[in-house]
């Protein structure tokens, strides 16, 4: 009788033992670091314009689809993730609208960013940390409102003194033009630098509705001038600043920022 009390005992004891054993297993593999969990993903900022007229023209305008889309199918297609942000988020004005482009009607026919593109974040919903590189989308909205915005500039600003890339092309160059690092400086002050030419501004018929002269601007705040015949694709890259001058040149600035990404 003792002898069978005893193997019920030890039994009991070599099952609790190995419960207790199972415990600690499942205790560490739900405290496992998360950082063995953490995807590396891949971002990159895209900022577009929230505003929808030429001055007081009563024309429609907005962001350029194919300054969107060109640079969306190069980068996406390298892995990386692209979040749009606007001044004002939500679904911005859109100009260009050619689904003709096949690379425009990719983009606009993807559901995953066609819902993205039409629920931008606002500028505080937004992580500088979280992005590799923030490009500026044209279209002729950018000379509105993307100058003066602060919380964009500061963004940008610290994306690119964190060691990120900062890319626009077209009118996006007009969001560049008021960003200042740290030390007090522009920008663009020194760098080569691209974007819509003065000749461009006239032969459009708009030199007198837009704000200001792009080009004019960015000499201005000391950016040295790069340009090439009106139309012609022309990309102006120094160190991480990537600026082009028209929307011939959206395809071109998104491979010049994947080349300096990898």
């Amino acid at each position: 009788m003792k002898k069978v009390l005893f193997k019920a005992a030890f039994l009991v004891l070599a099952l609790s033992f190995a419960s207790c054993k199972e415990t600690e297993k499942k205790e560490e593999t739900d405290t496992q670091p998360q950082e063995e969990i953490k995807t590396t993903e891949k971002k990159i900022l895209f900022v577009v314009t929230s505003h929808d007229k030429k001055g007081d023209t009563g024309k429609p305008t907005g962001y350029y689809l194919a300054e969107v889309a060109h640079p969306w199918e190069v980068l996406h297609e390298a892995g990386y993730t692209i979040d749009f942000v606007s001044p004002k988020g939500g679904n911005p004005p859109v100009d260009g609208f050619d689904l003709n482009d096949e690379v425009n009607k990719k983009f606009w026919e993807d559901e995953e960013y066609h819902a993205k593109i039409e629920n931008t974040m606002t500028p505080s919903q937004v992580n500088p940390k979280d992005y590799e590189a923030i490009y500026y989308a044209g279209g002729h909205g950018a000379m509105w409102d993307l100058p003066d915005n602060e919380e964009l500039a500061k963004i940008a600003a610290q994306v690119y003194e964190d060691g990120g890339i900062v890319g626009a092309v077209c009118h996006g160059p007009a969001g560049l033009v008021n960003i200042k690092l740290s030390d007090g400086s522009y920008l663009v002050s020194g760098k080569k630098v691209n974007g819509f030419t003065n000749e461009e501004e006239k032969a459009v018929e708009l030199e007198n509705v837009v704000p200001f002269l792009l080009e004019s601007k960015l000499i201005e705040r000391g950016g040295q001038f790069e340009k090439s015949g009106m139309w012609e694709p022309h990309v102006t890259v120094d160190g991480r600043l990537i600026t082009g001058q028209n929307p011939q040149s959206a395809k071109g600035v998104g491979e010049a920022i994947l080349k300096k990404l990898n």
